[in-house]
């Protein structure tokens, strides 16, 4: 892997919202999940983040994301012209694909390509994309998994959103993305996959966070309007906070290539 840009990891801590101070059982003791992360976070507070532009030499552009133990690679190629079979388009056509290597999970057998993430990444990056710009043509963006540590597929959307600036591809802006979890009464953001698999609940917003627009809303379980108005502004916060990384791991890329 070569490296084009890089920084060192950085945190992206929403706005604090009233949380209850008082001493916590350790991690799912009680009924009523009241409890610490184990990895000594605050319910509100995300993992570090780190990002790399130029990970792949052989494409167009590409980007490597660390978000504590999950570790994500996307490669972007294109445009290139698309297939003769398709019919005409005035409009370019994003192609977008999720897989997970063998060793990424505990799971046996879990590396494959992963059809619903794919799905959900094309959508995040539709919006963002100037396709008419690139019409007749296919830009394909490749993701893989390299570790699932928890709240995967929006480290993949926000790491295939700087490959495809990488790439130099034309984009409305940046597409940031951050995820939180409902666990009894407690909402954590950014969750790892222990506490992914005993939340009660999850929302995801992907967002352009210079055009306060949103291209993805994912909501599993069930949520009072108090609490989903508040993980969204959490989300929205934290999207806007990490596009700040972002573009700095673009500004310091283009300051190394002058160099």
């Amino acid at each position: 892997m070569a490296s084009k840009g890089g920084a060192a990891p950085s945190t992206y801590t929403p706005a604090p919202t009233p949380t209850n101070k008082a001493h916590r059982p350790p991690f799912f003791t009680d009924s009523d999940v009241d409890w610490t992360r184990s990895d000594g976070r605050g319910f509100h507070q995300c993992r570090s983040a780190f990002f790399r532009t130029g990970a792949v030499n052989s494409a167009a552009g590409s980007a490597y994301a660390e978000f504590g133990n999950t570790k994500v690679i996307v490669s972007v190629f294109g445009p290139r012209e698309s297939k003769k079979a398709m019919m005409y388009s005035d409009k370019g056509r994003l192609n977008c694909n999720v897989s997970y290597t063998t060793f990424a999970t505990t799971v046996h057998g879990q590396g494959s390509d992963n059809k619903e993430f794919s799905t959900m990444l094309h959508k995040a990056l539709e919006g963002a994309v100037t396709l008419e710009t690139f019409p007749k043509t296919t830009v394909d963006v490749f993701a893989l998994v390299l570790e699932s540590g928890g709240s995967d597929l929006p480290v993949v959307i926000s790491c295939a959103s700087l490959a495809l600036a990488d790439a130099g591809i034309m984009m409305y802006d940046l597409v940031a993305g951050v995820s939180v979890s409902c666990l009894g009464r407690n909402l954590i953001i950014d969750p790892i996959l222990e506490e992914e698999s005993f939340q009660d609940g999850s929302l995801m917003i992907t967002c352009m966070p210079s055009h306060y627009e949103v291209t993805q809303l994912t909501i599993t379980g069930e949520w009072s309007t108090a609490n989903l108005n508040e993980a969204m502004q959490l989300c929205l916060d934290a999207c806007s906070k990490l596009a700040k990384i972002m573009r700095s791991c673009l500004k310091e890329a283009a300051s190394a290539s002058k160099d």
